[in-house]
């Protein structure tokens, strides 16, 4: 498996199978042309197998993040790990600031004199939540006692 971004309206028209309707090339453009936008393509033997999309947005007290939109896997891909690196490599380049016109900063690290504008990082829920050694969020438990 290879995990390009797309670049070219035709890297995106050739991934029509993968949508939920026929792709349109003015559209394909103008998605290339939009600061923010990406989107990955998982290729198979050279064939695009899966895709990932994402924008970069800003958000008042989070600066910039990147919000994953859309995920598809061919049926006769599935079950490979594909869509679970297509969205690694998607939050990987959104923390390490590798999408368009979006400012970056490493995951958890937030610097005060930044204005909250610093940087892109991964939004797959939890946000700034403590984590543990693994980087896992915790599990809930029972209220504490109060």
């Amino acid at each position: 498996m290879h995990i390009r971004p797309a670049t070219t309206t035709a890297e995106l028209l050739a991934a029509a199978h993968l949508y939920d309707a026929e792709p349109r090339p003015a559209w394909a453009a103008r998605f290339l042309a939009a600061d923010g936008h990406l989107m990955l393509i998982a290729y198979e033997d050279g064939v695009p197998a899966g895709f990932v999309s994402g924008i970069g947005t800003l958000h008042p007290d989070k600066g910039t993040e990147m919000c994953l939109y859309e995920l598809s896997v061919a049926e006769a891909y599935r079950r490979r790990g594909i869509g679970r690196a297509l969205t690694g490599r998607g939050l990987a380049r959104s923390a390490h600031g590798s999408m368009r016109g979006a400012p970056h900063r490493r995951p958890g690290r937030r610097r005060q004199d930044d204005g909250g504008l610093g940087g892109a990082r991964p939004v797959a829920g939890g946000g700034d939540r403590p984590r543990d050694r693994r980087g896992r969020l915790p599990r809930p438990g029972p209220p504490a006692p109060g």
